[in-house]
């Protein structure tokens, strides 16, 4: 659940009242704030992370004959987008105790044909970056950081460890401006590329064209580009959450703290594993259930959290084991044996800032009740 209030709704005021309501000084006021918060060079407003994970891949010139890999256990999108360039989405198998991807894994799919790689850093914890690049051999990270903003990995922000980085401001994200996504790099020529991508492929954008000498004179366009454009209304909520962001992190860290502690005696959970260095960026708290210590299967569980009125889900899906990825390539459940161990098993449960006491609390005893 979002938490959003007055401060955001004052927020809106400026860019209503203005008239500047599509992509201008609002957005590069968020765009430099985000930028500042995660060490990066440049950070580019986008309309999701799908937007994003997309223009990343353009930018890479990733087409037809390529092949990009990616991890069985993540949503939809980051393999999408492959499909978008005309790619091929390479699954790697990921560690079920991290949710992340396996760096071995990834060994084993690369081919002369590989041209990127896309570590998602899931639930708000990041990959093991130095894994992947050590089998990596220099081409192209794009972090999946959807999850994962303010999250940290060996003194190193999230986004700013790959070439490029792609976050999400979904309403279940820790921050949000409704729909909307960051694209970030410290790449002078990428970040260049990028800029006229989200804005159909123009050599200067809107505001550069109406603050500058010639207003009336339209720019060129010398690349296909798209229409990813942020809106400054997003950009003025923008600015007020990402302000609040690491308080935000904050308060999820002191109840994931509350929940592992409170879960430490159930043996058929296993809690959310931290490696050394790492700063969970907690979008979600996310267990894994362990069936053949319980009676009750994961989905019942769900089903009688439900009935005590706790939402639960799945952490996320197998993409292998959608039925359009499973049709059109050929994939087997038990191709991927951690993604699908993930997929059957995992559990996230409620973690976000307008819970107070009470309600992590009743949680806690709701789970512990099951025993």
């Amino acid at each position: 659940m979002p938490s959003l209030g007055e401060e955001e709704w004052q927020a809106l005021r400026e860019p209503l009242f203005s008239g500047w309501v599509t992509q201008g000084p609002k957005v590069k006021e968020f765009e430099d704030l985000f930028a500042a918060k995660h060490n990066v060079k440049h950070a580019l407003a986008v309309t999701s992370c799908t937007t994003a994970l997309h223009l990343a891949l353009v930018a890479l010139d990733i087409g037809p004959g390529d092949e990009v890999i990616v991890p069985a256990f993540t949503w939809i999108s980051t393999a999408n987008v492959v499909l978008f360039c005309g790619a091929t989405p390479v699954f790697a198998d990921i560690d079920p105790a991290t949710f992340n991807i396996d760096p071995e894994s990834v060994r084993a799919k690369l081919t002369s044909k590989t041209k990127a790689i896309i570590p998602v850093h899931l639930f708000g914890l990041c990959a093991d970056m130095d894994g992947i690049k050590d089998v990596a051999q220099g081409l192209p990270l794009v972090e999946d950081a959807a999850c994962a903003a303010g999250a940290e990995y060996k003194g190193s922000m999230a986004g700013g460890i790959g070439d490029i980085g792609c976050f999400s401001f979904h309403p279940r994200k820790s921050v949000t401006t409704g729909e909307g996504g960051m694209v970030t790099t410290n790449d002078d020529d990428l970040a260049e590329k990028m800029n006229k991508l989200r804005n159909h492929g123009a050599s200067i954008s809107e505001e550069q064209r109406h603050h500058g000498p010639k207003p009336y004179i339209l720019p060129d366009f010398d690349m296909l580009g798209f229409n990813y454009r942020m809106t400054d209304l997003q950009g003025a909520v923008g600015i007020v959450q990402i302000k609040k962001l690491q308080k935000f992190i904050d308060y999820r860290q002191k109840w994931a703290d509350y929940y592992t502690s409170g879960f430490e005696s159930i043996d058929w959970l296993q809690t959310p594993q931290i490696p050394e260095g790492s700063k969970h960026g907690w979008q979600s708290y996310v267990l894994m259930i362990d069936e053949t210590k319980t009676e009750l299967s994961r989905n019942k569980i769900m089903e009688v959290l439900q009935d005590e009125g706790i939402s639960t889900r799945p952490g996320t899906h197998a993409v292998h084991m959608l039925n359009y990825y499973a049709d059109k390539f050929g994939i087997q459940p038990d191709d991927y044996p951690g993604a699908k161990q993930a997929n059957d098993h995992s559990m996230s449960i409620p973690l976000h800032n307008r819970m107070d006491d009470d309600d992590f609390e009743y949680v806690v005893n709701a789970i512990k009740s099951l025993l």
